[in-house]
């Protein structure tokens, strides 16, 4: 039976979460999930923008170093109402994909309603869903923090590519509307 660990990550500036689970034929089992704080709150973030990169890079480098991932799942950014947060964003998911494709790990994409949609069943579903689901699939004691079930989303997304309503995100191809492009 195929074994593979999974490395999901919900990347943000000021909080990444990831989330480490194991695949063991149909069967998902957790390892670990957290976040990596890089935002006092107490300072100019743009100044510090470099920093806090860092700070991303090294912590995932860390998990990676500690876990040992075969594969990255990574959120990819949504288009914000402010021009400004979302190229932050974007600078923290290159800071995660750089850390994978640096310890020369693959790296998949999924968009939040595809993550949604593979462990809730709902594209538009609210985090609490996410993370009540994601505590049961995992058969959590408890319900992640919101960043950490994120990751681990994302990281049960990846695990189910290709079977059911996981099937969205194939590693080298674009898909839309269900369909391989």
């Amino acid at each position: 039976m195929t074994k593979i660990h999974i490395l999901g990550i919900d990347p943000g500036l000021r909080i990444t979460g990831f989330g480490v689970i194991e695949k063991i034929g149909d069967k998902l089992h957790y390892v670990a999930s957290g976040s990596i704080k890089t935002a006092s709150g107490k300072t100019d973030e743009r100044e510090e923008l470099p920093g806090r990169l860092k700070i991303i890079l090294d912590g995932l480098f860390e998990v990676i170093d500690t876990y040992s991932p075969t594969e990255v799942a990574v959120e990819k950014v949504f288009v914000n109402v402010n021009p400004q947060s979302t190229l932050l964003l974007g600078q923290a998911r290159g800071a995660a994909i750089s850390a994978a494709v640096i310890r020369n790990l693959p790296v998949s994409e999924y968009t939040a309603l595809q993550v949604k949609q593979s462990v809730v069943g709902n594209g538009h579903a609210k985090k609490e869903q996410v993370q009540e689901m994601v505590k049961r699939l995992l058969n959590l004691p408890a319900v992640p923090k919101p960043d950490s079930a994120d990751a681990l989303a994302c990281a049960i997304c990846h695990a189910h590519a290709g079977f059911g309503l996981g099937s969205y995100a194939k590693a080298g191809f674009r898909v839309k509307g269900g369909r391989m492009l």
